[in-house]
């Protein structure tokens, strides 16, 4: 087969680009070789935020961008991106008030501020973190940023480019590429069946995150001056600690700072570390030293300690940071580096250095750019800032209103699965529900209201295969469901691939 684009990454970068690239009508094939966001895209702090702690490295460049894209994020993912209001308590032993005001008022001020509040200066009590926070912290600062379910939109970036007769191949991996005439000569290799075919592409793109320089040297044969420097990210996953709708960013004595946020209803999400990392990208795990520092950071604020005990589960991810030569791993950019070889008679090669999931939308359009050249012909204007992502498309992006709307048309839904599936899937929660009349029309409930007919849908126009794509990457049910669920999920999975694709499969190759 042949396509404009070969794009190796199925993280929040390659399906990004993915989207914005068949959308201008260029033919795209994406390979990754585990599931879509199988790493660093969905192990993140689920934060679509500016960066305030960018601003101590003069990142001011990033932190616009990054506050301009907040805002375009939350227009056309309403679904799985909303407002979350962050409390920043102050001590005398921390950075001087004055300068979080300042930076609090750079924050505000670099980019256009529609829907989020202002930063303000508050006071504990009446703030009801007050509750929370030991009694030595009286006052501290309020700002607004946005929290996003990571992994699902990664799979909404491939779904959009899907639907835009992009070829979405997961479990798939690259074998090699070498450079024949103007077009990348490519094998890539079916990992379930290890059948093998040979691609032709005008243009190869390397969003493999922390293996892009694994497929610069061993699968492309290339020496680059351009390195990627791998720093380790964990968080852990504590019941919930307090009430309240809104999140903590906490100050360590090593200048680190640590969120906890309210998670999944019934829990609370504590991290990120940030840790040198040489290892195997797909093995990466806590560390126990990790655990300790995520809990002593929250207990040294919080009046009820966290201990390692606490943790129902944890989760690590590398991040791919271009590396500046920074001696500390917390300072080193978060800004991304497109690295664009080829032209004129060399078909081109573009690899995506660092970047974080704020600015993935803004990193495509740049990627498309660099790449017109190599197409040969003409293609579409940048257009991914307005257009809704799928079940985005809620009017003014009011969520509130569209979950009464699905609750009224659908009155048997329990309200807590109504707003689960409203929030996950936004307006293509309909494409779910159908004209079911009752929670039986949506099949057996496999665990925790996990419908076969939502398992139907997952695996028609997700790319679901495994029990961890649904359980983990597409959802967080496994911290919800009985026991059993994972089995009867395995067992019933099993089942659709025995029986065949499941109907409006389309292009998820299940």
């Amino acid at each position: 087969m042949s396509a404009d684009l070969l794009i190796v990454g199925g993280g929040i970068n390659g399906t990004g680009i993915a989207r914005d690239a068949a959308g201008r009508g260029l033919s795209v094939l994406l390979v990754e070789q585990d599931d879509l966001a199988s790493h660093t895209s969905s192990a993140s702090t689920k934060l679509i935020h500016g960066g305030l702690r960018y601003l101590e490295y003069y990142e001011f460049r990033l932190v616009r961008e990054a506050l301009m894209e907040r805002e375009r994020l939350l227009g056309i993912a309403p679904h799985i991106i909303w407002p979350l209001e962050f409390v920043l308590p102050h001590s005398a032993d921390q950075r001087p008030a004055w300068m979080i005001r300042t930076g609090l008022f750079l924050y505000d001020h670099l980019a256009k501020r529609e829907r989020l509040a202002a930063s303000r200066a508050v006071g504990f009590p009446p703030h009801l973190a007050a509750t929370i926070l030991q009694p030595a912290y009286r006052r501290g600062f309020t700002y607004s940023d946005c929290w996003v379910e990571d992994s699902r939109l990664v799979v909404l970036n491939a779904m959009d480019a899907a639907e835009r007769g992009a070829d979405i191949r997961t479990r798939t991996r690259l074998v090699s590429a070498r450079p024949e005439g103007t077009f990348w000569r490519a094998e890539i290799e079916d990992r379930a069946t290890f059948a093998r075919e040979t691609v032709m592409a005008r243009a190869l793109v390397n969003a493999a995150g922390p293996w892009v320089g694994e497929v610069l040297s061993e699968k492309l044969g290339r020496n680059t001056h351009k390195t990627v420097r791998m720093v380790k990210g964990s968080h852990i996953i504590v019941r919930k600690r307090y009430e309240g709708d809104f999140a903590f960013i906490l100050q360590n004595p090593d200048k680190r700072i640590v969120f906890a946020v309210p998670y999944e209803h019934d829990f609370t999400l504590i991290g990120t570390t940030d840790i040198p990392y040489e290892g195997d990208p797909s093995q990466v795990v806590i560390s126990a030293d990790e655990t300790r520092y995520l809990c002593d950071s929250v207990s040294r604020y919080f009046r009820a300690p966290v201990t390692p005990a606490d943790v129902v589960r944890s989760y690590s991810g590398v991040r791919p940071l271009y590396d500046d030569h920074a001696k500390n791993a917390s300072a080193v950019t978060r800004d991304y580096v497109l690295d664009v070889e080829g032209g004129d008679d060399k078909p081109a090669l573009l690899s995506v250095f660092g970047g974080k999931i704020t600015t993935y939308r803004r990193l495509s359009e740049h990627a498309l750019e660099k790449l017109l050249p190599a197409m040969g012909r003409a293609i579409g204007t940048p257009w991914t800032a307005g257009s809704p992502l799928p079940g985005g498309d809620m009017e003014n992006a009011d969520f509130s209103t569209y979950l009464h709307q699905l609750t009224s048309r659908y009155s048997f839904l329990p309200p807590r699965l109504a707003h689960r599936l409203a929030r996950a899937y936004g307006t293509r929660a309909e494409r779910i529900l159908g004209d079911a009349a009752s929670l039986a029309d949506l099949g057996t409930d496999l665990g925790g209201g996990l419908t076969e007919a939502e398992v139907n849908y997952l695996v028609a126009h997700e790319w679901a295969r495994e029990t961890d794509d649904i359980l983990w990457r597409r959802s967080k049910l496994v911290l919800h469901v009985p026991d059993g669920t994972q089995a009867r999920l395995a067992a019933y999975l099993a089942s659709l691939r025995t029986a065949g694709p499941v109907e409006g499969g389309g292009r998820a190759h299940c």
